[in-house]
């Protein structure tokens, strides 16, 4: 895209997420990834129905009246969002690509993140690692990352997420919430997944297309991986051969949800056809009676 359409989509898109975050998710993000603890913030004079336990002594004998302790939250939250933008991102059946999606959800949560003061950091991966850029607050930073998300075009077609992974595991430091954002047609990545799990707060959000999932009956038809490039003929008005496809898509979407389990990482899935805010809040508010 030119520089001009880029900006134009850059702040369609901001307007989009801007509007839900607070709209719909304003409380949300804050009252599901907390800080790390309390941190004292200042003194003020006693008042009465104060909590006792609060009285700052060594301010009250050198005041001559009671004062007393207030704390507000440590927050120095860090986002990371892990990107896949590997050539299967480049489908979509009905209104929008499954990476165009990807890219609205990474723009809300980076939205979220700047609006309780939070690091914001992003990584594109396709088959290997295509772009890095570091954790850093405020509207500016999140709006390079915007920029980055809807200029990027990426060299490699395949996916790896055992690399991204790996890679994000290096440079990650510090405990950190992760988005993993992908369509997972990968494998693989076991071990991987459940390292950065115990080290970081990680959530695999899973796009997928319905269209991917089962075979219109339509005759002869070829079918080509974006990924590989390998195409094959398969005759569509085989009821058997739907079957048989419907059935290994069901049995890889079970092994994936299976893996993210045993691995204590949270899944929301998200329907490229549908909206995607409705899921995203029933996570939010299930992990919010989770803690």
């Amino acid at each position: 895209m030119e520089t001009s359409e880029i900006l134009k989509k850059v702040q369609q898109v901001e307007i989009k997420t801007r509007g839900i975050v607070e709209e719909v998710f304003s409380g949300e993000y804050h009252s599901v990834f907390k800080g790390r603890g309390i941190e004292f913030a200042e003194v003020r004079e006693y008042v009465p129905g104060d909590d006792i336990r609060s009285v700052d002594w060594n301010v009250t004998a050198r005041m001559g009246y009671p004062y007393i302790k207030l704390f507000e939250e440590e927050r120095e939250l860090t986002l990371m969002l892990l990107c896949d933008f590997s050539s299967s991102g480049y489908f979509g059946s009905k209104q929008q690509l499954k990476i165009e999606v990807a890219v609205e959800v990474a723009a809300l949560l980076a939205f979220s993140a700047i609006k309780n003061n939070d690091k914001v950091g992003l990584l594109l991966f396709t088959d290997t690692i295509e772009k890095y850029v570091p954790p850093k607050k405020g509207k500016k930073h999140v709006l390079r990352i915007l920029r980055e998300l809807i200029s990027f075009r990426p060299e490699r077609a395949g996916t790896n997420i055992k690399e991204a992974l790996s890679h994000f595991s290096k440079i990650g430091k510090r405990r950190s919430i992760a988005f993993l954002i992908s369509d997972f047609w990968d494998q693989g990545f076991d071990h991987a997944l459940k390292i950065v799990s115990k080290k970081h707060d990680l959530i695999a959000l899973t796009l997928r297309d319905p269209r991917e999932e089962e075979l219109p009956a339509v005759g002869l038809l070829k079918l080509q991986d974006a990924e590989t490039g390998a195409e094959m003929w398969v005759d569509t008005y085989d009821r058997n051969i739907r079957e048989q496809y419907r059935e290994l898509v069901l049995k890889q979407q079970k092994q994936l949800q299976n893996l993210l389990k045993a691995s204590d990482v949270d899944q929301v899935e998200l329907l490229v056809d549908r909206d995607y805010v409705k899921p995203l809040t029933r996570f939010f508010r299930m992990r919010a009676k989770r803690r």
